[in-house]
């Protein structure tokens, strides 16, 4: 008898990604939701034993759907699936009852280690139909590119958000990333709008691989600076200004470095980065904007808000690609995930 399985994650990239890595010889019937408001209304008819539950979605996001069912006692086995991997999401999430959590994307090896432990499946790891498989992840509509890039940039901002949170000892907020083809126009009005405050540092630097290249940016909101540099510990006795520059230099490099790592692994794609180069330094947003007047009319912008609540700390990155790199992206996200 199949296994009513239900997957639940706002991306449709990301269901099909995770359908593709549940392994061949487990009989199971699968439904999917978007979010965890659809996922408990049909946990609450009895459909479901095992759910794959994402954290970072709208109308009801994975910490929420967990506490619901904790709190209604509701029959399901859930295994979280997030981008989001800091130490204190997971043991959130284990504390609210899930068996287990998983880093995406899914390897189906991975999964078969977790549904072996705990007694839902004795097969063996398997991709006998991944190609199969693979044209059913997403077409070529601008829907399903979007999608594509919203999950790629998902699991990117979650390694990001690890890294930033082992060197500050804080939990990072994350946000669904902003995904849009603009115009260089456009991004102008993208960036004030995210950056409502009148003074503003920012970081940038450009990477580039066989066929994709594109720039990111840091931008701090500059009321953020005292409790950053609190937070990083700097005690070595240099001025303020010089606490400042490194607290930025070190927290762009780890947003970025992480950031390009993970896009590297998903496109399986090396990059090469220039060295960082600081835009601007508690000036207006205006003189940050000029920088980009340079770009192509076309672009896919990646926007992700980063937040640490407890300090008050608040600060962008964007990730810029041409239009020229954009269907090569789509194409290696498909074929390699």
């Amino acid at each position: 008898m199949a296994t009513p399985v239900l997957i639940c994650d706002d991306s449709s990239f990301a269901r099909k990604q995770m359908q593709r890595a549940i392994p061949d010889g487990w009989e199971v019937d699968i439904t999917f939701a978007e979010h965890g408001l659809q996922a408990l209304e049909i946990i609450r008819e009895g459909k479901v034993e095992v759910m794959f539950l994402d954290l970072n979605m709208p109308v009801m996001d994975g910490y929420e759907t967990m506490q619901a069912i904790k709190d209604e006692d509701l029959p399901v086995m859930v295994i979280v699936v997030s981008g989001d991997v800091q130490p204190e999401a997971r043991a959130r999430m284990l504390n609210l009852g899930a068996l287990e959590f998983i880093r995406k994307p899914t390897e189906n090896a991975k999964l078969v280690e977790v549904l072996s432990q705990f007694g839902l499946y004795a097969g063996e790891a398997s991709a006998a139909n991944r190609a199969e498989k693979v044209a059913t992840v997403a077409t070529d509509s601008i829907k399903d590119k979007l999608d594509a890039y919203r999950e790629m940039a998902n699991v990117a901002m979650g390694q990001a958000g690890e890294g930033l949170a082992k060197l500050l000892g804080e939990f990072i907020d994350l946000p669904i990333p902003n995904v849009n083809l603009i115009t260089n126009t456009e991004l102008h009005m993208a960036i004030a709008d995210i950056q409502t405050n009148e003074s503003v540092s920012a970081v940038s630097q450009g990477f580039i691989s066989a066929g994709i290249n594109g720039e990111a940016l840091v931008i701090f909101n500059d009321s953020n600076f005292a409790n950053m540099v609190t937070l990083l510990n700097y005690t070595d006795g240099d001025s303020d200004a010089s606490y400042e520059l490194e607290a930025l230099m070190d927290v762009s490099n780890i947003l970025i470095g992480a950031c390009l790592r993970a896009l590297s692994a998903q496109l399986h794609s090396v990059f090469s980065h220039n060295h960082p180069i600081i835009l601007g330094r508690h000036c207006d947003l205006d003189e940050v904007l000029q920088t980009t007047s340079h770009r192509e009319e076309d672009m896919l912008a990646i926007e992700i808000a980063y937040s640490i609540k407890s300090q008050d700390i608040h600060f962008d990155l964007l990730l810029l690609f041409p239009k020229k790199s954009i269907g090569l992206m789509f194409d290696k996200l498909v074929i390699n995930n």
